[in-house]
């Protein structure tokens, strides 16, 4: 391995909008390097834990079950982000999307038919067989085969930058300081989530008490060094794509394995007993990762999602069984919540309870009223025991402060200039289309289609 050289094109980073990048600009005949901070086995970044892409098509792909046009997924990212969101990037992002099945399947990444229940996603979404693990081996087969050059544990610390001209990036590999020179730059290396220390900043010492669903290698040095050398940010640093998870969760890598899914069909309280949100407010696939906000704002950042024997089967439970009792007197008592509160509580809640047809695959009419705050949707009596619960956290997935790119994916600098030889794809820029919100799925679509758009156009840039 000749690491002397200068490569046409250095990318950081090792997860799928850095391996989109890689294959494009090798296909267009460019050297090209990789350099993923984690070891091999954790190669990835957070692409090791998602299933999915969301994916805009004319319902001629196969695996997905009907149309989704691109006016409707704008529609719910403008949904999600409330309006937060740049507009032309977003457009291309959801144009662009419609190619992905296609190409990924050139690479050797293959579909499986969608997932059912109550994430509703098999229109919306193309789901990865093997999950995010399966469409990560294969694009790092299709690389290889292809010449790219992978490195791992060796994160980039440093990058010589002037006037938003890429020379070389500084990495540690094997114990030992190297130099990687190339001739145009992809950031893809993720955001900031894993530094607690960083998000102190924002959240404070509540920070101590959230779980990062992925790698604990994304802790966002290259965004840092790029902001640092001049590159203009994009993005609310306090926002980020935060879900629900089980508060039992490992500090790092929970990924799926502890998400819940079970709003919706019970209440969720704080730690004070108390709701604080309506639980029934929008399908899953749309409203689900507000909880994570929300929970991070609760106090300890900690709640608790109720509910009865009538739902226990209808959703994809955590890893860790739920906490079970006979009345909701001892669920409380389990929990560590206060008894009579929480008996309060949900005599409050059933009595609101204004009977509906009840399914989960769409707004329903079963809805509260008279109660602060109400339940839209999905609103049954919590009046059939056994009960059970879950303990909450928010779990992290990645930030949302990130650098400022144009239709290229080329970084703007402070001066609204390109740079010259520098791009950027996936979660490091996904800021830029995600203000706030999420929808199920775009992380992944952000990643690949920028990914596609930075290394053919750092392979362009190299030949020229």
């Amino acid at each position: 391995m000749d690491l002397s050289q200068t490569f046409d094109v250095v990318i950081a980073g090792g997860g799928n909008a850095a391996l989109c990048a890689a294959i494009s600009a090798a296909r267009a005949g460019r050297s090209v390097i990789v350099l993923e901070a984690a070891p091999e086995f954790y190669r990835g970044g957070n692409t090791r834990h998602t299933r999915n892409m969301r994916v805009s098509q004319s319902g001629t792909v196969p695996v997905m079950t009907g149309a989704y046009e691109p006016d409707e997924f704008y529609d719910d990212l403008l949904r999600v982000t409330g309006g937060a969101t740049d507009e032309p990037l977003a457009r291309l992002t959801i144009q662009r999307s419609r190619e992905l099945p296609h190409w990924l399947g050139a690479q050797g990444v293959k579909f499986g038919p969608p997932l059912g229940g109550t994430l509703g996603l098999g229109r919306t979404n193309a789901f990865f067989l093997g999950g995010g693990r399966g469409e990560l081996n294969s694009l790092y087969r299709a690389a290889e085969r292809l010449g790219v050059t992978c490195l791992y544990g060796a994160p980039v610390v440093g990058l010589a930058i002037e006037n938003g001209f890429f020379a070389s990036a500084a990495i540690s590999y094997q114990g030992q300081a190297q130099e990687i020179r190339g001739r145009n730059f992809v950031a893809a290396a993720g955001g900031f989530e894993a530094n607690v220390e960083w998000l102190k900043k924002y959240w404070g010492a509540a920070a101590d008490n959230f779980v990062i669903r992925g790698t604990p290698y994304n802790r966002g040095d290259v965004l840092r060094i790029l902001l640092e050398k001049g590159v203009m940010p994009v993005g609310d640093a306090t926002q980020f794509h935060a879900v629900a998870l089980d508060a039992r969760s490992p500090t790092f890598d929970g990924g799926i394995a502890t998400r819940l899914d079970c709003i919706i069909f019970g209440i969720v309280v704080n730690k004070n007993g108390l709701r604080f949100y309506d639980e029934g407010e929008d399908l899953w696939p749309k409203r689900y990762a507000i909880w994570g906000r929300l929970i991070a704002q609760q106090p300890d950042q900690h709640a608790f999602s109720i509910f009865d024997a009538k739902s226990i089967n209808s959703f994809m439970p955590s890893i860790f069984p739920a906490v079970e009792a006979p009345t909701i007197t001892e669920l409380a008592a389990k929990l560590g919540l206060n008894e009579r509160v929480l008996e309060l509580t949900v005599a409050k809640f059933n009595a609101a309870v204004r009977p509906g047809t009840f399914n989960p695959q769409v707004l329903d009419d079963c809805r509260t009223e008279g109660i602060d705050p109400p339940k839209s949707h999905w609103a049954r009596p919590i009046d059939t025991p056994p009960f059970y619960g879950y303990p909450l956290r928010p779990g992290i997935t990645f930030t949302y402060l990130g650098v400022k790119v144009d239709m290229q994916g080329r970084m703007l600098m402070q001066d609204g200039k390109p740079a010259a030889n520098m791009f950027a794809a996936g979660e490091i820029m996904a800021g830029n289309v995600l203000g706030k919100g999420y929808l199920a799925g775009i992380g992944m679509t952000i990643g690949a289609v920028f990914g596609r758009i930075a290394g053919e156009g750092a392979a362009a840039n190299a030949h020229n």
